[in-house]
């Protein structure tokens, strides 16, 4: 390069991104707890869920891939009983957005959280959505999937039925219910 300015500059940029980028977390890696806020403000820990097969997903509403995951992600749950929970982690900018869409979400039976300032995000390692993270019942990654894609499906089926087989079945469903609202 010519112009030693522009090549410091662009050094620079390449360290900031690189000191800026998350480390992602691995199989076998011990799940971070906190996992973003509920609607009425209650914190949500990945702890609570010890002893199910928990998926945690990022994403957001202007994301198309994770829009298509979300419903798939809620009928795994549907079938799987109260052996597993999904808590999807919303990106979105505001929580005028996150709650609209609550609103419309709600019904698909999974936590709906929101990580407005990324604290999750960040001890999760995400750097794109929808970032999933399968968690086994010990508390401990399993297995890490980024992107989505149709054909991703059957793998991640697998994963799961392979982590459901370690968790007792207790025969009955259990969902969260959805908040009442104020009269």
């Amino acid at each position: 390069m010519k112009h030693p300015r522009l090549r410091t500059v662009l050094a620079m940029l390449l360290v900031l991104v690189a000191a800026s980028a998350h480390a992602a977390l691995k199989s076998g890696d011990k799940v971070p707890d906190y996992l973003g806020n509920k609607v009425d403000g209650t914190a949500i820990h990945s702890s609570q869920y010890r002893g199910k097969v928990l998926v945690v997903t990022f994403w957001a509403t202007w994301c198309h891939y994770c829009m298509h995951e979300l419903p798939v992600l809620a009928n795994i749950q549907r079938l799987t009983g109260d052996r597993l929970q999904v808590v999807a982690i919303s990106h979105d900018e505001t929580r005028r957005t996150y709650l609209y869409v609550h609103r419309k979400l709600h019904k698909l039976g999974m936590v709906l959280a929101y990580d407005r300032v990324n604290k999750a995000a960040h001890a999760f390692g995400v750097n794109g959505i929808p970032h999933m993270v399968i968690i086994g019942p010990d508390g401990h990654i399993a297995h890490v999937h980024v992107g989505y894609d149709k054909d991703m499906l059957p793998t991640i089926a697998s994963e799961l039925n392979t982590l459901l087989a370690e968790v007792p079945h207790s025969g009955t469903v259990t969902r969260e219910e959805p908040p009442r609202q104020a009269r």
